[in-house]
């Protein structure tokens, strides 16, 4: 069972707002250990270790979304049985030996197991943030609360990457690169041990204000008919899990891709450093306006929006040259994502019974970040037996069509 929770719980943003405010500390810093590898990574795989194809220089995103994509399940089901904060501190000391194994890795094996171990800190870690947040506010600020958990995370995935950029144009691409790794991932250990604080006990209490007696026997289904429900059976809960598969299937190729292409088109570090920023950048600062939008004006027509607009990005990227056209359209790409990312997660936490919580949001957890290897798996294929340009243009029908799918299946889920 999870630790009890002994002071007086109350629900909503204002009554927990130091707790919520720590939470989007830590879940920068977790962001922060993605934007070490963003600009970086996959140029060490074809500079450092000659890898000589694009399949094998996209094989650590490969493992890093397989690995993260199964933790969100288990994180799920782990967080509503033992509470939060025993899965966050876990996924902290998963995390700890990734700057190191990127700072000695003496082959590309090295790198793609700091990638495994990478997953599992961003599974534990993102999962259980994302949790923690929706418990504490209630369902009337849940689109507020999930923009602000996103937007942290993916400002932080920006700083860092254009700061590893910046370092990297100096003093070459490691060890210096990764040193902000092993600062972030030390501050998030310490941060979650001594001053996090556990909140299942918001998630009965919210159960209890939907007229489910707290006491009462939790419905736990197996996790074949979770799956089933989340992935077929009902429309609303399909309709984003294809969604959020999609979106991460187009930001592996912005990860993975995007790098090599620019720097093979004469970007210099530094360059190569803002346009990987700019994307999470763009997508961090506007998911605080898109997720209280969706609280206002609903969850469809803006995860619809979202779509076709990365699809637009994602085609002009691979339509354009020059560093000035790649930032616009890479600009835009973080619009269409910050439209969709927060609002995807709300859908999710509307539709499912509080104590449920942890364990559906893993399973839609698993499906997006399965995005990460598929897309990975995809985009190498493509580039290899055809040319990066018709990779993304792939990407970019693959996402419209996604955005379609969302418009017919998804019915609206915002708390009225």
């Amino acid at each position: 069972m999870p630790p009890r929770e002994d002071r007086p719980i109350t629900l909503g943003l204002r009554a927990n707002a130091g707790q919520f405010a720590l939470l989007v500390g830590v879940s920068a810093l977790v962001g922060g250990m993605v934007g070490q590898e963003r600009a970086v990574v996959p140029l060490l795989g074809v500079d450092v270790f000659g890898l000589p194809t694009a399949t094998a220089a996209l094989s650590f995103l490969i493992a890093f979304g397989l690995a993260k994509a199964v933790t969100n399940l288990v994180a799920g089901r782990l967080a509503d049985r033992v509470g939060r904060k025993p899965v966050l501190v876990a996924g902290w000391m998963v995390g700890v030996p990734v700057p190191f194994l990127l700072i000695v890795a003496p082959d590309w094996t090295w790198v793609v197991v700091a990638n495994l171990l990478l997953g599992v800190n961003q599974g534990l870690t993102w999962s259980t943030t994302v949790l923690m947040k929706i418990d504490l506010v209630g369902p009337r600020r849940r689109g507020l609360a999930l923009g602000l958990n996103e937007a942290a995370g993916y400002l932080a995935v920006a700083v860092v990457a254009f700061l590893t950029g910046l370092i990297a144009e100096a003093a070459g691409l490691r060890p210096q690169t990764f040193y902000l790794g092993i600062a972030i991932v030390g501050l998030g250990l310490g941060a979650s041990v001594l001053l996090v604080r556990e909140t299942h006990g918001h998630a009965l209490v919210e159960s209890r204000d939907r007229s489910v007696p707290a006491t009462a026997p939790v419905p736990d289904p197996a996790w074949l008919q979770l799956a089933w429900r989340s992935t077929i059976s009902d429309p609303s809960l399909s309709a984003v899990s294809q969604a959020g598969l999609v979106n991460n299937l187009n930001d592996a190729m912005a990860w993975g891709l995007l790098p090599l292409v620019w720097a093979t088109s004469g970007m210099s570090l530094l360059q190569i450093g803002v346009l990987a920023g700019a994307y999470p950048a763009t997508w961090g600062l506007l998911q605080v306006a898109t997720g209280a939008l969706s609280d206002r004006n609903g969850r469809k027509a803006l995860i619809v929006a979202g779509m076709l607009v990365q699809a637009a990005a994602i085609a002009a990227i691979a339509a354009v040259d020059g560093f000035v056209p790649w930032l616009a359209a890479a600009v835009t790409l973080g619009l269409g994502t910050a439209m969709v990312y927060p609002t995807l997660l709300a859908v999710v936490a509307d539709v499912a019974e509080p104590r449920q919580r942890g364990a559906i949001t893993g399973i839609y957890r698993f499906w997006r970040d399965l995005g990460f290897a598929i897309g990975a798996i995809l985009v190498g294929i493509l580039v290899d037996r055809a040319d990066a340009r018709a990779a993304i243009l792939a990407v970019a029908v693959l996402t419209a069509l996604s955005g379609l799918v969302v418009a017919v299946r998804l019915r609206e889920t915002r708390p009225t």
